[in-house]
């Protein structure tokens, strides 16, 4: 397998990823003989959707890797150094927003996937980055603009309100985030059940199924699939709108309601499922996107996500906003920026 990922290049990735497929030696199966996907797996990891700036290519050297992660091991430990004794509360404006480094744990690895090392998930465009239309760059940051406001609950975002995981771990495409990079696969015939350790997401897929009727649409879509050979497509329509921004402190990507989510699951081996997505709405996107990952076997536990439990983040933001609005103050701008895990500029 080694020998074979060293002709593995950004224009081959797909016919290399078969390769692989068919490398990986036996699978498991389920008494009906397909693949069986069963078990707890993670996409832990510092690669991200969108490319960094420091890369301008897919692959990236063994040696620009492993730099990364040394550069994210060392911001992780600044992060979690004792703060300064002398130092004193910080600024307005200038706080942890809730969050230290204590509570975060995306992974300290980059992504690999067919043996190679990626500088994003995104493969096209080549430039790793969500080709929006100028409408759909729009519509993006309209929905950016309005999910963070302070009047009723239901204009927080879906997260906050603990209805749905941060940054598109539920998906689809089913992304990595700040923490909680674990799924749990059910699987039948007639259905297979994808549990988010984020949030306590779980989508439904239905195998050789229909998708709902137009207008019912749900957070994650509804998710239809098939059998192609050994590789799971699924396809997703129907998103609801309020789930239009996935979002984790610092990224912000936008899948449209009207959106087609088509992913590609294929057991390479007994521990690597390899991802495949393609992103569709000709009104928002230049081209249908594409990206690629894994999902790597976990001996781990899926852990209940408490979040409504003890939780008055909702009821305090709004309660504040009416303060402020009585001392005649504008409202703050919140700043979503923490866990930087990019490389720092050279």
């Amino acid at each position: 397998m080694m020998r074979l990922s060293v002709l593995c290049t950004a224009a081959a990735l797909l016919s290399c990823g078969a390769a692989f497929a068919q490398a990986g030696g036996p699978i498991p199966r389920t008494a009906e003989g397909k693949p069986d996907f069963q078990g707890v797996w993670t996409n832990s990891s510092i690669t991200r959707l969108e490319r960094v700036p420091e890369f301008k290519e897919l692959v990236i050297s063994a040696a620009d890797a492993k730099q990364w992660e040394r550069d994210a091991a060392s911001v992780a430990a600044a992060d979690n150094a004792p703060s300064a004794a002398d130092k004193g509360a910080p600024a307005v404006g200038d706080d942890p927003a809730g969050y230290n480094n204590f509570w975060i744990d995306p992974g300290k690895t980059v992504g690999m996937v067919n043996g190679t090392y990626r500088s994003s998930w995104i493969t096209d465009p080549p430039n790793g980055k969500v080709p929006y239309t100028p409408a759909g760059r729009t519509a993006m940051m309209k929905s950016v603009g309005t999910f963070n406001m302070f009047d009723n609950p239901e204009e927080r975002i879906s997260n906050e309100r603990c209805l749905i995981g941060f940054a598109s771990t539920g998906g689809p495409p089913m992304l990595n985030a700040l923490y909680n990079n674990h799924q749990q696969i059910i699987q039948t015939p007639d259905a297979i059940a994808i549990n988010i350790e984020m949030v306590h997401d779980t989508r439904i897929v239905r195998m050789n199924g229909q998708h709902n009727p137009v207008g019912m649409r749900q957070y994650l879509g509804t998710s239809v699939g098939k059998w192609d050979g050994d590789t799971l497509v699924v396809e997703t329509i129907g998103f609801k709108p309020q789930e239009s921004v996935r979002v984790d402190f610092g990224l912000f990507v936008y899948i449209s309601p009207d959106s087609k989510v088509t992913e590609r699951f294929t057991l390479q081996d007994n521990d690597t499922i390899f991802y495949q997505f393609t992103v569709e709405d000709p009104a928002i996107y230049a081209q249908p996107w594409k990206g690629e990952l894994v999902f790597r076997r976990s001996a781990e536990r899926i852990y209940e996500y408490a979040c409504h439990e003890g939780n008055h983040a909702v009821p305090n933001i709004l309660l504040g906003a009416r303060e402020l609005e009585r001392a005649g103050l504008k409202q703050p701008v919140v700043k979503r920026g923490i866990g930087r895990l990019d490389r720092p500029a050279q």
